[in-house]
């Protein structure tokens, strides 16, 4: 099947600079799933669609966003008395009993990303004794591929190897093996040390503080893992939730977490709750420059916001300890905290972001600041934490905030008046292009994952193909798409489901295979890690490798390798 897209303004930063120009147009050519060039020859396509007065982009890349694993379900059950009867819900409506705008089912979720045009989601933390059950209900969502960062850095026997100055040949394999049994893209450390900690009743913990049992520091942890990732050949950078998330003055933990990774490629997750100094009669203020300044300075270093949104939601982490301090300011009252083996935490509860509140505000005006100050749209990401900051569903808006200048000063004169005379964001002038929102949302997260197949219209790449209407209101636009193709097969039309029962063959959880790129675990190396494991846990660690035939068969997902960098350090194809 040859489709051809013609006349809309296609907007790609890896396409030659003439075809992103306002004004200029030109056609997309598809066959079957792949992008191909235009033929050199007059050619009839199978399927010719007039998109005349459109923007057409790749599908959209959500690279952190929490749509699978045991705390999502435990976030259903906390709140099943607010939300709807999961058994009757059905894919879309405004009356679907499973419309929850901050926690919707999986097959919701699956939607309302389509509905965007986003294609592409990644949960960002993936327990490996728990791996199953999360890729089990990614593969729920339907119509997107997704993938999972293997959660490590708190774990009993990875903290043992540090403490005991195990050669960085011997931790490469330990996280090799874990990434590789697991099934997962990149590797995730949420409170390095802290979340193991807090199990020995500790109740602050800095990246420089001594675990209480190992003796091991974050700075330690941040260190061997960021090292780890790059030796092994993951394309992502060590993917961190730095130490003392929400805590006033948190900026120096940031930093410090920056200089621990001794110039290794790291990427700071939620960065706008780890920005925060002591400044003002509040205490609190806004550290965003510090972050924005230290980021110029080491150019290894990539963000996602974790932009808040004002209203109800739910926080759903691994980091146990602030979890714990955060249950006073639940909202309804009631909270979930639980140790998950030997492996991480998990800490469940709701929260509603209040506008009129100066420390909500601020959080709001701290994540703009980053946005909009971070020059380079490739090193800062478009993300929510989903549901943590407020649901994905916020993106066009934010998309809108980002590139309005107008509607961003009337935002800011309706939040507390204090925050917002505290914050920078008043006097900043940018606006984000069309070309700017391409890069920050579809070519740079496909970079920085490693999905050389997607985030580009570019011949070669994977169909994921979103057609915009071109509206004056952004956010307007970027909320309903013209038509959305997956892998090259219609599945949205200017908001309606295409297709909807052929629209899920070509789902695939993306993975990094070690093995295909020369990856070899020592048998003795393997040995000495699943003795470790068995005097810490409570399951065999063979129990934790998935295989390919489980993963389709069982979970019901096919694995897409992707993510390794190739010898000459480009990611592979």
């Amino acid at each position: 099947m040859l489709t051809r897209i013609r006349g809309s303004r296609l907007i790609d930063p890896e396409l030659p600079r003439d075809a992103n120009q306002p004004g200029g147009v030109s056609d997309l050519w598809f066959r079957d799933d792949t992008i191909v060039e235009p033929p050199k020859e007059t050619t009839t396509p199978d399927v010719d669609i007039d998109a005349t007065g459109c923007v057409t982009m790749a599908g959209g890349i959500d690279l952190h966003t929490h749509i699978g694993g045991g705390k999502v379900s435990l976030a259903r059950m906390l709140l099943q008395d607010q939300m709807p009867p999961w058994r009757e819900a059905i894919p879309r409506g405004e009356t679907s009993p499973a419309s929850s705008e901050f926690l919707p089912a999986a097959s919701v979720t699956a939607s309302r990303y389509l509905d965007m045009g986003y294609t592409t989601c990644l949960e960002p933390a993936v327990i490996p004794c728990n791996a199953r059950s999360a890729h089990a209900e990614m593969a729920d969502v339907r119509g997107l591929d997704t993938g999972g960062y293997c959660l490590l850095g708190n774990d009993d026997v990875l903290l043992q190897l540090i403490a005991e100055k195990a050669e960085q040949p011997i931790i490469n394999a330990y996280v090799a093996w874990m990434v590789t049994a697991t099934r997962c893209l990149a590797v995730k450390v949420v409170n390095p040390g802290g979340i193991n900690a807090f199990k020995f009743n500790q109740r602050s913990f800095d990246v420089d503080t001594p675990h209480p049992k190992t003796g091991v520091t974050p700075g330690q942890i941040i260190r061997v893992l960021s090292r780890a990732v790059h030796e092994i050949g993951l394309v992502h950078p060590l993917h961190v939730h730095c130490s003392n998330l929400g805590v006033p003055g948190n900026i120096a933990s940031t930093l410090a977490t920056i200089e621990a990774a001794d110039g290794y490629p790291i990427h700071l997750t939620h960065a706008q709750f780890h920005c925060y100094g002591t400044e003002g009669p509040f205490k609190f203020s806004s550290a965003s420059s510090q972050l924005v300044e230290a980021m110029q300075k080491h150019p290894n270093v990539t963000i996602d916001v974790g932009q808040i949104q004002f209203g109800q939601t739910v926080t759903i982490s691994a980091d146990a300890m602030h979890q714990y301090d955060n249950i006073k300011h639940a909202s309804p009252r009631k909270s979930v905290l639980v140790d998950i083996e030997c492996e991480a935490g998990c800490g469940v509860v709701p929260f509603r972001y209040r506008r009129r509140q100066f420390v909500h505000s601020l959080q709001w005006a701290i994540g703009l600041e980053l946005f909009l100050t971070v020059n380079d749209p490739a090193r800062v990401f478009l993300t929510t934490d989903h549901p943590n900051g407020g649901p994905f569903t916020a993106y066009p808006h934010l998309l809108a905030l980002l590139s309005d200048r107008t509607l961003r000063d009337t935002a800011l004169s309706e939040i507390d008046a204090d925050a917002a005379a505290s914050s920078s964001l008043k006097g900043i002038d940018r606006q984000y292009t069309l070309n700017d929102i391409a890069t920050m949302t579809r070519a740079a997260p496909a970079k920085i994952l490693g999905l050389h197949d997607r985030g580009s219209l570019a011949p070669g790449r994977i169909a994921d193909v979103v057609v915009y209407r071109t509206q004056d209101q952004i956010e307007q636009m970027c909320r309903t798409p013209e038509m959305v193709f997956k892998s090259g097969k219609l599945i949205r039309e200017k908001g309606d489901s295409y297709n909807s029962n052929d629209n899920t063959s070509s789902d695939r959880t993306l993975t990094a295979d070690l093995h295909q790129h020369g990856f070899d675990f020592d048998r003795k190396e393997v040995a000495q890690f699943r003795s470790r494991y068995s005097e810490n846990g409570t399951i065999a660690m063979d129990r934790l490798w998935i295989t390919e035939e489980e993963m389709e068969t069982v979970l019901g997902s096919r694995l897409h390798p992707t993510g390794m960098r190739t010898p000459s350090g480009e990611g592979s194809p």
